[in-house]
């Protein structure tokens, strides 16, 4: 998250988008001595685009050395505050700042005590930024003092002054009489601004504030940034309706509307998917594990049916009266935890073992039975060591005793032990 619009008043760029306007072409006009200045500036800001910061430092210092009159010596001031503040000097370029602010300049002041409130902002002297917000506030046309603003909601809510940040968030996303245009500049900041507020609020758990700051935002541009942002409130919005329906299935008040099986089971299923979505694979769990629980014996197989329904059903469960695979409660429990995922990649993992310790031996044509009889058992054993391991062996085993009337031929500890 960008703390305004735009890079970061270091980012490599001569002046950074907060100091300069896309909009604004100056006209220095011909008064005497201004041609040089003017020049000397060019130069500069050239030799700065190409990371000549030294030299471009020179010739602004030159041009502010030839007293031009106040808008050129504001140009130079500014120009040699972001050389230095690239450079890393920062006590000159905070001094260059201030003496362009204190050329009375509309034009480059505002700019540069822009520059100097991010400069002390990213280096963390927040009294001096909030002190550089407040002159911005005073020198800067409607952009600048919604910028001045945004930044000092930041510095309010950096100190917990959550009364004095809100008066800052408003006066930020406050746009101009219809009839009035809009700068550009102006523009970028609510936008930015509506994301940034609009992201804190969410993190406070406000979703339906978070959703009109984002509405303020999306009114002068469609930002994918605030879509998502109001896509995530009315996930929060959607969490709570559901979770609304959850609980009420499961209370205990005799007295309390309930809703039935069917509506209760999908709204198990949509607040589990819904916190999945969120990122929370805890909670999307105890959705699910809430709708088995329930008491009602109806909706519990309803909230079941959801669970299991995309699993393959099985020769035997086709069968009247078969049992369900040995399988089956993993992929419950994989599904109810959202950690399918890491199920399959188990399986995967496992099934490639078992191919390389059976593909081996016959690649290599293999005739000795000791070795073809190891390659086997040690396919056998791969998955003894995952938590469905020993489940595999067991279902097999209860397999052969059948097939063979009853008899288990197997030894104590197959096939670890043979």
């Amino acid at each position: 998250m960008t703390t305004t619009p735009g890079s970061p008043a270091r980012s490599g760029a001569p002046e950074p988008p907060e100091a300069t306007d896309p909009e604004d072409h100056p006209d220095d006009g011909a008064a005497p001595g201004a041609e040089d200045a003017a020049d000397l500036c060019d130069q500069a800001q050239d030799l700065a685009e190409n990371g000549h910061l030294k030299r471009a430092a020179a010739l602004y210092e030159r041009a502010v050395a030839a007293n031009p009159r106040p808008r050129l010596q504001a140009r130079a001031l500014l120009g040699l505050a972001v050389v230095q503040d690239q450079r890393g000097d920062l006590a000159a370029a905070r001094d260059a700042a201030r003496r362009a602010m204190a050329t009375g300049d509309q034009r480059f002041g505002p700019r540069a005590a822009h520059h100097l409130a991010l400069s002390l902002e990213q280096e963390g002297e927040h009294a001096d930024a909030e002190r550089a917000w407040h002159r911005l506030l005073e020198i800067g046309g409607p952009a600048h003092a919604a910028v001045a603003h945004y930044g000092l909601a930041r510095e309010a809510e950096g100190r917990g002054a959550s009364g004095v940040a809100e008066e800052h968030w408003e006066a930020a996303l406050t746009l101009p009489a219809a009839s009035d245009p809009i700068s550009r500049l102006h523009a970028d900041t609510v936008v930015e601004a509506a994301r940034d507020l609009a992201g804190r609020l969410l993190e406070r758990g406000l979703p339906g504030a978070a959703a009109a700051a984002v509405e303020r935002g999306l009114s002068l541009s469609d930002d994918p940034g605030l879509r998502l942002l109001r896509s995530a409130a009315h996930l929060e919005h959607a969490i709570a309706d559901a979770g609304a329906v959850v609980d009420a299935a499961d209370t205990s008040d005799a007295d309390a509307a309930r809703p039935g099986p069917r509506t209760s089971a999908a709204a198990v299923e949509l607040l589990a998917g819904l916190l999945a979505l969120r990122g929370d694979p805890e909670s999307s769990a105890r959705a699910w594990r809430v709708g088995l629980d329930n008491r009602d014996g109806e909706t519990v197989a309803h909230v079941r049916h959801r669970l299991r329904r995309g699993f393959a059903a099985s020769d035997e469960q086709e069968q009247e009266g078969a049992g369900e695979p040995w399988w089956e409660p993993y992929l419950e429990e994989a599904v109810a935890t959202a950690s399918a995922p890491a199920l399959a990649g188990e399986l995967f993992a496992v099934v490639t073992q078992m191919h390389n310790h059976l593909g081996v031996p016959v690649a290599e044509g293999e005739v000795r039975p000791a070795v073809l009889r190891e390659a086997m058992e040690q396919a056998l054993r791969t998955p003894g060591d995952l938590v469905w391991g020993q489940d595999v062996h067991a279902d097999f085993r209860r397999r052969l005793t059948e097939a063979m009337g009853g008899q288990d031929v197997l030894p104590e500890g197959w096939p670890d032990h043979t």
